[in-house]
């Protein structure tokens, strides 16, 4: 599986930015099987969860996005979008997308979980 995620860049606190992530995934295989999840780190801290949904397409979200921030799926389109409103300086980081199909619900919060990442897009936000 490979993911390409863009999107990220320079905005000022209260704006937004829409995340995507492509996927490549085996033949055979259906990209609605997976769960897709976004994950950010900013410099000098931990890889912290952002947002994930399912192949039920359940959402999860951590407490600091919740309301701000919306994850969806096109499966026809293999991608995971991340629409980011209201954003906060504490929002900037480098945002990855992260795929796998053998979690379960209690894992998804966890980033050494998943098998598959993406390469990462900035993400600032200006005060």
């Amino acid at each position: 599986v490979q993911l390409q995620a863009s999107g990220g860049g320079l905005v000022q606190a209260g704006g937004s930015l829409r995340l995507s992530c492509v996927a490549s995934v085996p033949s055979g295989v259906s990209f609605r099987t997976y769960v897709m999840s976004w994950f950010r780190q900013a410099p000098g801290k931990e890889r912290e969860f952002v947002s994930a949904i399912n192949r039920d397409g359940r959402l999860f979200y951590a407490n600091s996005v919740q309301g701000r921030f919306t994850i969806s799926r096109d499966n026809a389109k293999n991608t995971v979008y991340l629409q980011m409103n209201s954003l906060k300086p504490e929002d900037t980081a480098v945002y990855y997308c992260a795929a796998d199909r053998q979690l379960i619900l209690s894992e998804y919060r966890r980033s050494y979980s998943y098998d598959y990442w993406g390469q990462g897009t900035q993400v600032t936000v200006s005060s």
